[in-house]
């Protein structure tokens, strides 16, 4: 016989049923059926069970008796003739809902002791104790009731069904998606059977689903995640033992399920799987009480509030051992959000809440310190007193962590609440100067290293289980450039031909920005014919609407009022606030709180409008799902960007993906874009308390130069502050410069508050800004920006791009190259070549620096008249020959070009504070080895994070001070000066 002639299996469904059974087996439960019979025919003539019933009673009886040591044969018969009544039901949900108060409290029976009676309540499962409880699978349960039905899986507890389950196979041409067809059917057909049960699953060859009794096909989910002793690389093997086995099993049927009040009746709520595991995480840490805070990163639309939900409940049921009475303080940052999870306190009927309505109520609240769930917004802490928490055991959760932590606002609660545990929740992380999520959530580890997140749950892996939809990235290049730049340089020099160059720089650095350029009527004209096509070919005859993102309110202005030429203004709603001062174009679309409402009311429900133009408004927290594309003019990044793209990743029937059409070149890198570097969250470990001293030290140096000044809000003391500073300037702006950096390194710390120093720090901030304002040059700022708008307007179209300039390399032979040209010719070559070679070199290296700043001279020299072509020349190819002499410099050195600009750095400008080239040599080396050791420079903007560019700073000064004793190097401001060569050299 060969191998072809051996048995051979038909895959079938009974083929998935037995492995099942199998997987079920191995995490001890009781199963009948594996061998492939119908295992409910052997337990129900074991027990005698009329297909009628849907318990095991006698099963039930046995645990009863033993759980219960006051029940005696007559309680437990009267226990189960209750509990025979609450199967019969006139509605499923209800029904439901009942019988799972008995599951989880018990059923109520009357015992008599010492001659008289009283109540109590009968345990039907033993949840503190897991291992108590019989767990029994059996496949085929044949069930009689409205109509006979037979579910291939059912497990039951103590005899009690609590999940029941269908199975298809693929290779019999059926999928999970039939299988949930089929439960839904039974619940009609035999609801007496899901009176009891949690849960429903639905699974085939390769997939698994499992959703609430009651649950539409949208609602069953994945459970793809699991512990580490169930996971496995079977998939559909670790979702069923991650999900059933006993301990957690338990766990969801007493901690995790919700019934939410809703209008075509209630819905039962169980948990997502990074729900649960979240919701859990937190509860372990307070157990633990090894740290005291956590961030829980979860993907935009994965239900973060019912996980707060969850985990509040469950901590305020926690054994005493580990909690007594604990009060939870949820927060969020609007009082929209805050109305929101209201109605949904109050939908599921949460047992204990109150919702905080003024600062005074909040404060009230905690002083109370009650055990309940407090729903406040974090503005509400802004007037709080510091150390308010009456109940020690306080538990902070807040929503969207990323939003609110500027203003102090965060101090304040901290201050507020100096002893409580707090978690984070957020769909986008923040790392900026004044805002790191990670800094103020994760906690340090006993290793040192910073935690990443306590949990968290993915954009991909939300995609991969259909909670949101991909996003699709259109990058277009629909524009083509006109731009006459000899024209437009030239007018740009008469223009402000009686202002010096720096003058000059300034004035296109402030004015020639994108948005300016965004502005430019002929660019949005082009992008507008682009929308209207892309619209109305690809997503009006399919139902779906659009967005258009814009970079400022003037831009929304423009781009509403070219999109109404082609299209019914009843199409178009420009959702945008003008002040009175504003010009026409503005005013003409401002939209009040009320009509913005309407618009998102009419955008999701009505047939108009079918594109919303909006700069800053209804990019976080706007949920439609008829929002299938979003036209994109504005140049976000980070976290703004993700919430962006969550616009449009809201499922829809029919809906395949999002899309975003990108005029502004955003997606060059959107990996980046779309995740986070783990690594880019190490922390310095110096210790806080070092820190706030030297922020303590750094503010009393700050207030000497005020002394004597009242601190009072006054005009004359304000006058005088600023009086001391312009005597003081230099010290004052290094000073605060130094306490600035320092503050937001600690921000936020509750000791801020708690040992004065926020209130110093704020009244010297204060004086900084009107300092400041006192100092600005009095010159027209308002008519230079306008000029130089109208200059662009002139020299500027979008009609195409230019191709015909040539690209410079610098090298000798392309000196040769040009060494024919007429005088005047070779200098403008000359001088585009050398700007060319030193423009992305400038900032990586002094000597670099300074011969970029010698073009400059020179170009402005002979476009000025006072050189003479041919000296131009002559002094320009010096300069450039000097260049190349750098490079040949660093290579002769064998220094790279970080150790090459450090280098230069200390035997130039720091010479007197070094002994000599070799000294100099030896820190520059020690400082780029550190830095390629410590700073992580693998994702985008790594150099913009305010934390890196600390630590850079740290790392600097621990190897001049510490390593070569040398603080005047630190003192003179060499640390910042390597820093910033350091950035350019790597970034």
């Amino acid at each position: 016989m060969t191998d072809d002639d051996e048995h051979i299996e038909t895959p079938s469904e009974g083929g998935v049923e037995v492995s099942f059974l199998t997987w079920l087996d191995d995490l001890g439960w009781e199963t009948y059926g594996h061998d492939g019979g119908e295992g409910a025919q052997v337990l129900d003539e074991e027990y005698d069970r009329d297909k009628s019933e849907v318990v095991y009673w006698d099963i039930l009886k046995e645990k009863l008796l033993e759980f219960n040591e006051d029940v005696d044969e007559d309680a437990a018969d009267d226990i189960i003739s209750t509990l025979r009544r609450k199967l019969s039901h006139d509605n499923l949900m209800s029904a439901n809902r009942e019988f799972h108060k008995t599951l989880k409290k018990g059923m109520k029976y009357t015992k008599t002791e010492d001659g008289g009676s009283e109540s109590d309540y009968a345990a039907l499962i033993d949840f503190e104790n897991p291992e108590n409880n019989r767990y029994i699978a059996v496949n085929q349960f044949r069930v009689r009731d409205r109509e006979s039905i037979r579910p291939d899986i059912n497990l039951f507890v103590n005899g009690i069904p609590i999940v029941t389950g269908e199975l298809k196979s693929l290779a019999q041409g059926n999928n999970y998606r039939n299988a949930i067809d089929d439960l839904r059917d039974y619940e009609e057909d035999a609801p007496r059977l899901f009176v009891p049960v949690l849960m429903n699953f639905a699974a085939d060859t390769l997939d698994f689903r499992y959703g609430a009794v009651g649950a539409t096909k949208e609602f069953y989910e994945p459970w793809r995640d699991a512990p580490e002793e169930h996971q496995h690389e079977n998939e559909l093997r670790q979702s069923v033992q991650a999900l059933f086995n006993h301990k957690d099993l338990l766990e969801i049927l007493h901690n995790y399920v919700f019934y939410e009040e809703k209008a075509g009746g209630d819905a039962k709520i169980i948990p997502r799987y990074p729900q649960y595991y979240a919701s859990e995480k937190i509860i372990q840490r307070v157990k633990e009480d090894e740290y005291d805070s956590g961030l829980v990163w979860h993907t935009q639309g994965s239900g973060k509030s019912y996980t707060m939900l969850y985990a509040a409940r469950n901590l305020m049921e926690l054994d005493s051992e580990y909690l007594r009475n604990p009060q939870v303080v949820v927060v969020v940052d609007t009082d929209k959000l805050r109305t929101q999870m209201k109605n949904t306190l109050a939908k599921v009927d949460f047992t204990s809440y109150e919702v905080a309505e003024s600062m005074s109520d909040l404060q009230d609240l905690l002083e109370r310190g009650k055990g309940s769930l407090v729903l406040t917004t974090i503005q509400m802490f802004a007037d709080v007193d510091e150390d308010v928490q009456g109940n020690e055991e306080t538990i902070v959760m807040a929503d969207e962590a990323h939003r609110f932590m500027e203003k102090d606002l965060n101090t304040k609660m901290r201050a507020a609440l100096p002893d409580a545990y707090h978690f984070g929740f957020t769909g986008t992380p923040v790392r900026e100067r004044e805002r790191d999520t990670f800094k103020n959530y994760c906690p340090e580890l006993e290793s040192g290293a910073r935690e990443n997140y306590l949990h968290r749950y993915s954009i991909k892996e939300g995609i991969q289980d259909d909670l949101i939809l991909p996003v699709n990235f259109d990058i277009r290049s629909v524009m083509d450039w006109d731009i006459d730049e000899s024209a437009l340089d030239e007018d740009f020099e008469s223009s402000f031909s009686d202002l010096p160059i720096d003058r000059k720089e300034k004035i296109i650095e402030k004015y020639v920005t994108q948005t300016e350029i965004s502005e430019l009527r002929s660019r949005v004209e082009k992008i507008v014919e682009d929308i209207v096509n892309h619209y109305e070919t690809k997503m009006e005859p399919n139902g779906w609407k659009g967005m258009v993102v814009t970079p400022s309110r003037k831009a929304a202005a423009l781009y509403g009022e070219e999109l109404m030429k082609y299209r019914d203004p009843q199409d178009v709603e420009v959702l945008i606030t003008a002040q009175g001062d504003d010009e026409k174009l503005l005013q003409q679309f401002h939209t009040s709180d009320e009509a913005k409402e309407t618009a998102v009311d009419d955008f999701k429900d009505e047939k108009q409008p079918k594109l919303l133009v909006v700069c800053d408004m209804l990019l976080t927290g706007f949920d439609a799902p008829v929002l299938k594309t979003m036209y994109l003019d504005r140049n976000l990044k980070n976290h703004k960007l993700l919430q962006a793209i969550a616009r449009t990743n809201r499922p829809a029937a029919g809906k395949n993906n999002g899309l975003i059409v990108d005029y502004a070149g955003v997606f060059e890198n959107i990996d980046d874009a779309l995740d986070y570097d783990e690594t880019v969250q190490k922390h310095a470990a110096r210790d806080a308390d070092e820190l706030l001293d030297d922020l303590e030290e750094a503010l009393d140096d700050l207030l000497e130069i005020f002394e004597g000044v009242p601190k009072v809000d006054s005009q004359e003391a304000v006058s005088e502050a600023v009086a001391k500073a312009n005597e003081e300037n230099r010290d004052f702006e290094q000073g605060y410069e130094r306490a600035q950096d320092l503050y937001e390194t600690i921000q936020p710390d509750k000791r801020l508050a708690e040992r004065s120093l926020m209130e110093r720090y704020k009244w010297l901030s204060r004086i900084h800004v009107a300092y400041r304002r006192t100092n600005r040059e009095d010159t027209p700022e308002e008519d230079y920006r306008e000029k130089t708008k109208e200059l662009i307007d002139d020299h500027v179209d979008v009609d195409e791009i230019r191709k015909d300039f040539p690209i410079y390399e610098i090298s000798e032979e392309h000196l040769e190259e040009v060494a024919d040209l007429e005088p005047k010719a070779q200098a403008t070559e000359v001088a585009h070549a050398t700007q060319d070679h030193l423009q992305p070199r400038r900032d990586k290296n002094p000597r670099y620096k300074r011969l970029s700043e010698r073009v400059n001279d020179i170009v402005s020299q002979w476009r000025s008249g006072e050189l003479p072509d041919p000296e131009a020349v002559e002094k320009l190819r010096e300069v450039e020959r000097r260049a190349i002499g750098v490079k040949e410099e660093i290579e002769e050195n064998e220094l790279n070009k970080a150790e090459h600009a450090l280098f230069t750095l200390l035997t130039g400008e720091y010479e007197e504070y070094v002994s000599g080239e070799d000294e100099a040599r030896e820190i520059a080396g020690e400082i780029v080895e550190r830095f390629e050791d410590q700073i992580n420079t693998s994702y985008e903007d790594w150099e913009k994070q305010s934390k890196i560019q600390k630590d850079i700073k740290k790392l600097v000064m621990v190897v001049v001070v510490k390593e070569y004793s040398n603080k005047a190097l630190y003192d003179e401001g060499f640390t910042e000066k390597a820093r910033d060569y350091l950035i350019e050299n790597y970034a």
